[in-house]
């Protein structure tokens, strides 16, 4: 593992700390590289073989690391925020101000209408050991 990519993972857990994530989902994820993924207000669940794909493409290339997903359906369709630590270290004590102040920078995979995927700031709260989209 790249001494980036280890950092990244160490920050990725500091943020799952602060977002109130259920410890076991953090264990599997410094351990294993496990992804969960919430839905339904926090619900959570492991990520599907096409949901997986999704954000290893995304890490490929953006050099990202996701640590969690929120799966929200709007009426412009099913999205997929993708939570990652980007390879720009110099902004990471930035994005951790913004996660406690109830939002993060994210990006999300519009999955009926994928030429609207975008980078983005979205609003999320801990909720029931996952995350909840807020806005």
């Amino acid at each position: 593992m790249s001494e980036l990519r280890e950092r990244q993972k160490a920050e990725a857990v500091k943020r799952m700390k602060k977002l109130g994530i259920m410890e076991q989902l953090i264990k599997e994820f410094e351990e294993e590289g496990k992804l969960n993924l919430s839905e339904n207000g926090g619900l959570l669940y492991w990520l599907n073989e096409e949901e997986q794909k999704m954000v290893d493409d995304f890490e490929k290339e953006h050099n990202g690391l996701v640590y969690h997903v929120v799966k929200t359906r709007f009426e412009f369709g099913m999205t997929y925020a993708l939570l990652y630590v980007s390879e720009y270290v110099d902004e990471w004590a930035m994005d951790v101000e913004d996660l406690g102040e109830g939002q993060t920078l994210a990006y999300v995979v519009n999955v009926d209408a994928p030429d609207c995927s975008e980078f983005g700031t979205i609003g999320i709260k801990p909720s029931i050991g996952g995350i909840a989209r807020t806005w």
